[in-house]
Order: structure tokens, then C-alpha cells, then sequence
């Protein structure tokens, strides 16, 4: 087995081992993962913080040992608390990274960070607070920055930036946690999953205070919830339909 550590600040993950082939999800800075299958240019990774795995490019990351791989999955993350980090490298160049980086790894890959980090467990209505500094970031499929974010990216990073893990997709975060009954029995924090007409989950979001949510849909915003699910004013109508309430933390 071989292992890898992200050494850029935001690197593409690929459905496919091609740069034309879908980003599914983002590998940022500090990420580890193994490596299940190298090729010359490619190779198929699964990522240790939620076991996603996808195709990325053998130029956008470094190999490390087994060893090095153990110890850099064991330290306590520091993660990049603004929106826009920098740390400067071996070469006395200038690396920008967006909040949620692992600088954990900086001094590893002999660079040095420069920028405000969190590294401890919040209480669950700061998921809130921080969900509030992505807001209006635009919406991209795959995507885990302030620079562009989907919906279950989106949660899965201010959970992360909080001390709680996420799985990736919507509808494996769904199999996390306890359901609740009624939207009054949420708390700020909890998180509210959507169905589309087959039944299959496609959306999540997170519940705020007094019938709100903040969640990715076409930029990070903030709408009403009810239990028919979303709705939007701006369109007059319920953009998403509630499936189920769950309580993580």
C-alpha cells in the first residue's frame, strides 16, 4: 500500500482518471489518503478524514511512508479558521489556502503557516456561526471553500471546522445520527436532509434558529423551513422537499 499527502492548497478529485471526468469532491491542503491503485499520470485514492475516493493527479501531491502516513493521520488537526490563509514555503514562496486546511502537516512538508487555526471541539450552535462565513459563497459541484461549495460540502466543512466528522455525499450524512420527529424538536446545528421524486436524498442543509436554514443552492443562503421543506421568497415557491431531520451532535 502507498499513501499521499495534499502539499496544494485545493486539488480536483476525479470520477474519472482524466482531467475532462467529473470532480466528485476536493482534496485540500494537508489531506491524507491511501492509495488503492497508481498509474503513470493517476492514481485512485480513498481519503482518510470520510474514505471518499476518487482519481487525482500524481503532479498534485507527494508520496509519503507508511510510517510518516500513521503520524500525520494521528495529529490533531489545525485547521485554517479565515477565510483565506497563507504559509510560505521551503522556497520562500507564498501559498494561499482557503479556511479549512490542515496546516498540521506544514512543518512535514517544511513550510510555515501563517494564518489563524482551530484545532478543538466546539459546542454545536458555533456550526452555525461558521456556517455564516461561507454565505453567498457560490455553488459548485464537488466543491469544500468559500470559493465554491456544494450542499453537502458545505456541511461537511463547518462540522469539520468544529471538531465533528461528516461523512461526504447528503445521502451517506443521512445515516448519520438520530431522526427527529418535528422540525420543533431541532436545534441550531442539526441538519435537515431533502428527497427529489424517486426518493433518493440529493440536499442538506443546516438548521438555524427560528424556522431557518443556511444551505448551498446556488450560492450559500439562507431560507425558510417549514415541513413541506425549503422555500424560497425569492422564487415564491418550496425549492427542495423535507425528507428527514437528524441530530449529529
Amino acid at each position: 500500500m502507498k499513501y499521499g499527502l495534499c502539499h496544494l492548497s485545493i486539488v480536483p478529485l476525479r470520477l474519472e482518471a482524466s482531467d475532462a471526468s467529473e470532480m466528485v469532491t476536493q482534496v485540500l491542503y494537508g489531506e491524507t489518503f491511501k492509495i488503492l491503485e497508481a498509474r503513470k499520470k493517476w492514481s485512485r485514492i480513498r481519503l482518510s478524514f470520510d474514505t471518499y475516493e476518487g482519481w487525482i493527479d500524481n503532479k498534485q501531491f507527494v508520496f509519503t511512508s507508511e510510517e510518516d502516513y500513521l503520524k500525520l493521520t494521528k495529529n490533531t488537526p489545525k485547521l485554517i479558521s479565515d477565510m483565506v490563509g497563507m504559509l510560505t514555503t521551503q522556497e520562500n514562496q507564498l501559498l494561499a489556502l482557503p479556511m479549512g486546511c490542515n496546516v498540521a502537516a506544514a512543518s512535514y512538508l517544511k513550510h510555515t503557516a501563517e494564518s489563524a487555526v482551530v484545532s478543538k471541539k466546539f459546542p454545536k450552535q458555533h456550526i452555525v456561526d461558521t456556517a455564516m462565513l461561507y454565505l453567498n459563497a457560490p455553488y459548485l459541484w464537488g466543491g469544500k471553500t468559500p470559493f465554491g461549495i456544494d450542499c453537502s460540502g458545505f456541511t461537511q466543512m463547518c462540522y469539520k471546522l468544529n471538531g465533528y466528522k461528516l461523512l461526504r455525499d447528503a445521502s451517506q450524512q443521512a445515516t448519520q445520527g438520530e431522526p427527529l420527529s418535528f422540525i420543533e424538536e431541532s436545534e441550531p446545528g442539526d441538519l435537515a436532509f431533502f428527497d427529489n421524486a424517486e426518493g433518493n436524498i440529493t440536499h442538506v442543509g443546516i438548521i438555524m434558529e427560528d424556522n431557518y436554514i443556511i444551505h448551498a443552492h446556488g450560492k450559500v443562503r439562507i431560507d425558510r423551513l417549514d415541513h413541506t421543506g425549503i422555500f424560497n421568497y425569492e422564487q415564491r415557491q418550496h425549492t427542495h422537499k423535507l425528507r428527514v431531520i437528524k441530530r449529529i451532535v
